[in-house]
């Protein structure tokens, strides 16, 4: 990309040229930003390569610059199938999971807890909401009072978990036994691509699934879609997945987008995440561990704005 000379901001952007290159092997970017090739990577989120980039001493780790996009990973209940459309089986699972080990543990505490759907570096953030702490002894009772016995094997019912990429299999695999100590055969499906996975979920032919779904700022826009009642679109993915509908999410949805001022939108949506958690179509795990690594002996006031790279990187300039 080579410079604007029309640029609407005088004297912007900095750098004569922009050279973007896409690389998919962790490794080699790795080695790139070590040997000096690579001068600034962003969405970086393997855990073991942001921990190892810590230790380089000429690169800079951050995860500043990716609220905006405010992206979020979250177990996914398809809410009009048995035995997961029953509320109580869901809060039972929320109750089994261990959010802590997925943080500290999986993602090698590289991530941070989510409780709701909505960021937490959002003005919109209810962090006051059920958070579902581990409790395997609850868990169990919950399915026991719902009916849900165990058989001779200890089991009380199957459920399939879906993955759609290969940074989520951890987290899927993690659920099997983890479920499996309050009675439930899971088994992890692993789908041929993106592609088919989209499909499998968007169809709704799924129990659980391990999803990241981003904000994109406003509400309004990233939000809304995953929980409006009419947005269970059939093939579409990151629509209503879930198929959950609630009218009285609808209509706190509906007021927030259409108020103007800030403070009663802050309000509404502290309703709206507190009624979904009750709800639990979604367990919401952790944000995603984006972060931008940077050889700060070469990059010059790297984007750390909520937006970071996804901004016009005008302000970037290269050092001596």
């Amino acid at each position: 990309m080579e410079r604007y000379e029309n640029f609407f901001i005088e004297g912007r952007p900095y750098l004569d040229k922009l050279v973007i290159r896409i690389i998919k092997d962790p490794s080699a970017r790795s080695l790139g930003r070590e040997n000096g090739e690579i001068h600034l990577s962003a969405f970086e989120s393997t855990p073991q390569d942001i921990l190892h980039s810590k230790n380089v001493s000429h690169l800079t780790v951050t995860d500043q610059g990716y609220a905006a996009i405010g992206p979020i990973t979250w177990l996914a209940f398809n809410t009009k199938k048995k035995p997961t459309s029953d509320k109580r089986v869901r809060q039972a699972i929320a109750y089994a999971v261990d959010r802590n080990f997925l943080v500290n543990a999986v993602m090698m505490g590289t991530s941070r807890p989510a409780y709701t759907g909505i960021h937490p570096d959002s003005i919109f953030h209810e962090p006051n909401v059920a958070r579902y702490d581990l409790d395997l002894d609850k868990a169990n009772a919950m399915l026991d009072e719902a009916g849900y016995a165990r058989g001779a094997d200890g089991m009380r019912f199957p459920l399939t978990i879906d993955f759609g990429w290969p940074s989520a299999k951890p987290m899927a695999e993690y659920m099997k036994p983890q479920l499996k100590k309050i009675g439930i055969d899971v088994t992890v499906r692993t789908s041929a691509g993106f592609p088919a996975w989209a499909k499998t979920v968007s169809t709704w032919d799924f129990d659980m699934t391990v999803d990241v779904v981003f904000n994109w700022g406003d509400p309004v826009i990233g939000v809304h879609r995953t929980y409006l009642c009419n947005n269970a679109k059939n093939g579409v993915i990151w629509s209503n997945t879930q198929q959950y509908c609630n009218p009285e999410v609808d209509a706190i949805l509906a007021k927030a987008g259409q108020e103007n001022d800030q403070q009663k939108r802050i309000a509404l949506y502290s309703s709206a995440q507190k009624i979904i958690a009750d709800d639990v179509p979604i367990y919401f795990t952790d944000t995603v561990p984006y972060h931008t690594i940077f050889n700060h002996t070469k990059v010059g006031n790297p984007p750390a704005t909520i937006w970071g790279t996804c901004s016009p990187l005008d302000e970037v300039y290269l050092k001596n």
